[in-house]
């Protein structure tokens, strides 16, 4: 499980080390893709597998999940960690996530995302304003 959040910079290269604690589960490698709310989404090749298989299986004679599958897998790239668990985060990504230098990585279960730190803030600030209305609204 990927749990925790973590504050890190990316350096002049472009490069984000990822956080000690998961390094053993992104060894094998990592996909790193476009989340939903203008964060980062970076999961295992294992879990990227799971994931792209229930997008694959999504029906492509309807507009949305064409749309969610050409988002998802435009924006995805195969990335092998350094000798320091460091990633070249690319350029396209930075720009649709709004990071600079100063990043969240937050575990989410079975992913990681990586917020830029001015975004988190804000969805952090909105996310504790209203958590009671938002789990009235999820269903379980």
């Amino acid at each position: 499980m990927l749990l925790g959040e973590y504050e890190l910079k990316i350096d002049h290269k472009g490069r984000l080390a990822i956080p000690v604690r998961f390094r053993e589960a992104f060894r094998g490698g990592l996909v790193l893709s476009r989340g939903f709310d203008k964060c980062l989404i970076a999961y295992t090749t294992a879990e990227w597998a799971k994931a792209a298989e229930k997008l694959a299986s999504l029906p492509l004679t309807q507009l949305n999940p064409r749309r969610i599958s050409r988002f998802t897998f435009s924006g995805a790239f195969d990335l092998e960690p350094d000798r320091q668990g460091r990633v070249i985060i690319p350029q396209t990504l930075r720009q649709y996530a709004g990071i600079d230098d100063e990043v969240v990585a937050v575990g989410a279960y079975n992913h990681l995302q990586i917020w830029s730190k001015k975004l988190w803030t804000a969805e952090k600030k909105y996310m504790s304003e209203h958590a009671s209305e938002i789990a009235e609204a999820v269903q379980m």
